[in-house]
C-alpha cells in the first residue's frame, strides 16, 4: 500500500520537527515548508500529497492565504489548520472557507493522528468518488457511442429492407418502374428547401419511398389491366392508400411514414381520397409528396404518353395550387431551379439498382 504523504507547514522549525516525528512514527511520509510561499513552491514541484497541515499565523503568506490558493489549485487536497486557542474564531472561519479541520496548540500525539486519519480518509473518498464519476462518464460515453452505432446499423438494415420492398413493388407495377426512387429524391429536395430537420427528412423519405406499398395487395388483373378501369376497379385501386397504411402502422420505426402513405392521395381542397382531408388536416409530408409525385408523373414516360418537360410540370402544379396542392409547398417547389429537377431525374435513372434513398438525406 503506498505511503501517504503529508506537507507540514510552520515557520517554527522545532514545531515542524516534532509534528513530522509524530507522523513518521505512525508510518506517514512528511515534507516540511517554513512558510506558505515555500509550501506553494513545493506543491508546484510535486503535487502528490494527500494532506497539508499548516500553521495559521505565519509571515509573508499565512494559513488562510495558503488555504485559499490550495483550494483553487488543488481542490481535492485537504487542509488542516493548526492554531492557538486565542485564534479559534479565525480557525472556524477557515473551516467555513474550505479547511477540513483544525488542531489547537498544544495538542497530543493521539489528537494529531486522529485528525490526520480523518482528513486522509476524506481525501481518499473524495479521490475515489471523482475517479468513479470520471469512469462512469467514460462508460456512459462509450455505451452511448455503442448505442448510436447500433441504432445506425439498425437504420441501415431498415433502409435495405425498405429498398427491397420498393424493388418488389416495381416488379409488380412495371408501369411505374423507378417512380418510388425518383419521387423520394424529389420529396427530400422540397423538404430540405423548407428547412425541415434530419429526423423529419428520414420519415418523409420512407413514406415517399413506400407510398404505393399498398398496391402489393391489389390483384394483378386490375393493376396490370391494359385498358381503362371501371368504377369498381378504380375503387379497388384507391384502397391501396389504406392497405399500405395498415401494413406499416404496426411497425414502430415506420409510424410517421405510415401517415404519409395513408394520406398521399388527399387534395388540399378536400377532393382527394380515402378520407377527403382538407388543408392542414393533411400531414405536411403528404402535402410535400403530392407535389413531388405530380412532378415525376409529368416528367416520366408512360405507356400512353411521352414524358413532358419540367417547365410543363411547373405550369401544371402552379395551375392546381390551392386545389390539389398546398400553395406554400408549391411556392417552395417553384423556388428551386428547374435544372435541379432534371439533374435529379437523370441521376436516379442512371443509378438503377445502386440507388439508396438514405444517401440523399
Amino acid at each position: 500500500m503506498p505511503v501517504e504523504r503529508i506537507l507540514v507547514v510552520d515557520d517554527e522549525e522545532p514545531i515542524r520537527e516534532i509534528v513530522c516525528s509524530m507522523l513518521q512514527n505512525a508510518s506517514y511520509q512528511c515534507e516540511q515548508a517554513c512558510s506558505g510561499v515555500e509550501a506553494l513552491a513545493t506543491l508546484r514541484q510535486d503535487s502528490n500529497f494527500q494532506l497539508v497541515l499548516t500553521d495559521l499565523m505565519m509571515p509573508e503568506l499565512d494559513g488562510i492565504g495558503l488555504l485559499e490558493i490550495i483550494k483553487l489549485q488543488h481542490p481535492d487536497l485537504p487542509v488542516v489548520m493548526v492554531t492557538a486557542v486565542h485564534d479559534i474564531s479565525v480557525a472556524l472561519a477557515a473551516i467555513r472557507n474550505g479547511a477540513y479541520d483544525y488542531l489547537l496548540k498544544p495538542f497530543e500525539r493521539e489528537q494529531l493522528l486522529a485528525v490526520v486519519r480523518r482528513a486522509l480518509e476524506a481525501h481518499r473518498l473524495r479521490v475515489e468518488n471523482r475517479t468513479y464519476q470520471s469512469n462512469l462518464e467514460a462508460l456512459v460515453d462509450q455505451r452511448t457511442k455503442e448505442l448510436r452505432e447500433t441504432i445506425a446499423e439498425l437504420e441501415r438494415s431498415y433502409d435495405v429492407t425498405l429498398e427491397a420492398l420498393g424493388d418488389a413493388l416495381d416488379l409488380k407495377d412495371a408501369e411505374t418502374e423507378g417512380h418510388s426512387k425518383r419521387v423520394t429524391a424529389f420529396t427530400i429536395q422540397i423538404a430540405r428547401a423548407m428547412g425541415l430537420d434530419q429526423q423529419t427528412l428520414r420519415a418523409l423519405a420512407r413514406g415517399a419511398f413506400l407510398h404505393d406499398i399498398g398496391k402489393m395487395a391489389i390483384p394483378d388483373a386490375i393493376l396490370r389491366k391494359p385498358y381503362p378501369l371501371n368504377a369498381e376497379e378504380k375503387n379497388v385501386v384507391q384502397e391501396h392508400s389504406f392497405l399500405g397504411y395498415r401494413m406499416l402502422k404496426k411497425i414502430p420505426f415506420l409510424a410517421d411514414a405510415a401517415d404519409i402513405v395513408y394520406c398521399h392521395q388527399e387534395h388540399w381542397d378536400g377532393t382527394g381520397y380515402p378520407r377527403q382531408l382538407k388543408g392542414n388536416e393533411i400531414p405536411l409530408g403528404a402535402r410535400i409528396f403530392a407535389v413531388a409525385d405530380t412532378l415525376d408523373a409529368i416528367t416520366s414516360d408512360r405507356p400512353y404518353r411521352a414524358a413532358r418537360s419540367v417547365d410543363a410540370a411547373r405550369e401544371e402544379i402552379t395551375a392546381w395550387s390551392g386545389r390539389q396542392f398546398d400553395p406554400f409547398v408549391v411556392n417552395v417547389f417553384l423556388s428551386i431551379p428547374p435544372s435541379v429537377w432534371q439533374e435529379l431525374h437523370n441521376t436516379i435513372n442512371s443509378q438503377n439498382e445502386r440507388f439508396c434513398y438514405s444517401e440523399h438525406l
